[in-house]
């Protein structure tokens, strides 16, 4: 987040630009953005209690009665409006010149409905929490909109609307509602007409804040254990994709729990929110288990500062609830690999200390060198090379004390794969100590042992990193054009979806095609 906030600044330096951010929510999301120059000026769209920022306050007064009927007969067609001009002045009087409740009951006259709620207006009446429902233009257009739908379809909405979830796909309003994903997908669509949910453009529906709200509120009717349920179902659900998903991405990780047996459908993406929600409905292990399934996402897709926030809550949740050492491990060390990756350097530091301190009470070999390895990782991307080499030396050291009699314990069978990159890094070291020969050897060992044998898989990541740090050491030693080959190399290694180390091969071809030159 901090170098695009960088970038936006570059963007705009010396330039006469307005920037409009609309459907703001919290303070974080503009703090950053706020210009220091004249020449830019900051638009910022809030809907509900203002942001403490020291700016000029406007306050956006509803559409006059004139403007809201040119919105309505725009929308739903002269005819139509005509054809409901008695029933104006109550849809009017509903609507409150509120731009989204107008447009919804609009298009729903151009669909042929009437604009009276008529014996609805009963009905909705008498729901829960209904005092307030017209006072409220955008809540009293959802509850009308749900009148129109199907008792089942409004079920699946109110029940999805429980998790809070940024977007919502067919397969979780199906585990909200417990039903097949066929038929949730129809009444997504069904609400989507009827303007409950907007929808997205990849077969995805998100609700608007306040009508998520009115539909969350709605669902208490249908009981406490009900509502509770649907999110358990939903939780659930998405963890059983997330570790499919993971595991597709890292088999070979011992830090990837296997994928699930018996489960169906597509992988999907890990979503930090997840970890958040199950957290605050007390699904404690699912919590913690949701954000170990994060690691193949923040390693390799370079998703660091989404997932971050969920790695601070899944690590303070381990602590709190005293989870199970190993867990609390391995937590604190993606949360510093996290933070590392961030430039948070102190911050990183501690939080690999605390994963040591965890997987060393866990008598945990594996988990214990790897996060000794990764202070020695922190040191190294802060050219501490001396530091970073001991480390190194010291988690090689801990690697080999694990014996063939503990083969049980987690990620000893990945020993020789464990030993070989931590070889790795201490070629990377050793290059930065300017002992290039050394270097050269430990990374081309490393290269060749990712390629793998008839009895060991190839690892085409490992091999692309391993080939860009010997490529590194091959054009500081000053022979470029050996460099040049191992970078061509590991680019034939990786596929789209390690996005930033591809934008690294890229940027070190063009520093050593010049030094070519």
């Amino acid at each position: 987040m901090a170098e695009r906030e960088r970038l936006h600044r570059q963007l705009t330096v010396d330039r006469r630009v307005l920037v409009v951010i609309d459907h703001v929510t919290s303070l974080a999301q503009v703090r950053g953005l706020v210009p220091v120059t004249p020449d830019v000026l900051l638009l910022v769209v809030v809907s509900g209690p203002p942001l403490l920022l020291e700016v000029e306050r406007v306050a956006l007064p509803p559409l006059s009665d004139r403007y809201a009927k040119q919105m309505v007969r725009k929308v739903a067609g002269p005819e139509n409006a005509a054809r409901v001009k008695a029933e104006l002045p109550g849809l009017l009087a509903r609507c409150q010149g509120n731009p989204f409740a107008l447009h919804t009951e609009a298009r729903l006259l151009a669909a042929g409905a009437g604009a009276s709620a008529g014996a609805g207006a009963e009905a909705v009446a008498s729901d829960r929490g209904a005092e307030a429902w017209q006072h409220h233009p955008v809540r009293a257009t959802a509850r009308q909109a749900s009148l129109r739908l199907d008792p089942e379809t409004v079920r699946l909405c109110r029940l999805t609307a429980l998790g809070g979830w940024p977007s919502v796909s067919a397969g979780l309003a199906a585990a909200a509602a417990g039903l097949d994903e066929e038929r949730a997908a129809r009444m997504l669509a069904e609400a989507a007409d009827a303007e409950l949910l907007e929808r997205l453009p990849d077969l995805r529906y998100r609700f608007r804040p306040e009508v998520r709200r009115q539909l969350a509120e709605a669902a208490s009717e249908y009981g406490v254990q009900e509502c509770s349920d649907a999110v358990a179902r939903v939780l659930d659900a998405l963890l059983d994709r997330v570790l499919r998903a993971a595991h597709a991405a890292l088999p070979a990780s011992w830090r990837t729990e296997p994928a699930p047996e018996g489960s169906t459908g597509p992988a999907g993406e890990a979503d930090g929110i997840a970890v958040l929600a199950a957290e605050e409905h007390r699904r404690i292990t699912t919590a913690l288990r949701l954000a170990r399934a994060l690691w193949p996402l923040q390693l390799k897709a370079g998703h660091w500062d989404d997932v971050l926030p969920a790695l601070r809550a899944a690590a303070r949740c381990a602590e709190e609830n005293e989870a199970d050492a190993r867990m609390t491990g391995a937590l604190n060390f993606q949360l510093a690999h996290c933070l590392g990756e961030l430039g948070r350097w102190e911050q990183a530091g501690r939080a690999a200390r605390a994963a040591v301190t965890y997987e060393r009470a866990a008598r945990h070999l594996r988990g214990e060198a790897s996060s000794v390895e990764l202070l020695g990782l922190l040191y190294l991307n802060r050219w501490l090379h001396e530091e970073a080499y001991e480390r190194f030396v010291e988690a090689e050291s801990i690697y080999r004390r694990i014996t063939s009699g503990q083969e049980r314990q987690e990620g000893a069978a990945d020993l020789p794969r464990a030993l070989a990159l931590v070889e790795r890094h201490q070629g990377r070291a050793l290059r930065g100590m300017g002992r290039y020969d050394d270097s050269r050897r430990l990374l081309e060992r490393t290269a060749e042992f990712s390629g793998g044998t008839a009895e060991r898989p190839a690892e085409p990541y490992n091999r692309a990193r391993a080939l860009t740090d010997l490529a590194e050491t091959l054009h500081e030693a000053g022979d470029h054009g050996e460099a040049l080959k191992r970078i061509a190399d590991a680019e034939a290694l990786l596929t789209p979806a390690a996005a930033p180390h591809l934008r690294y091969l890229a940027g070190l071809r063009r520093r050593r095609e010049a030094a070519a030159r």
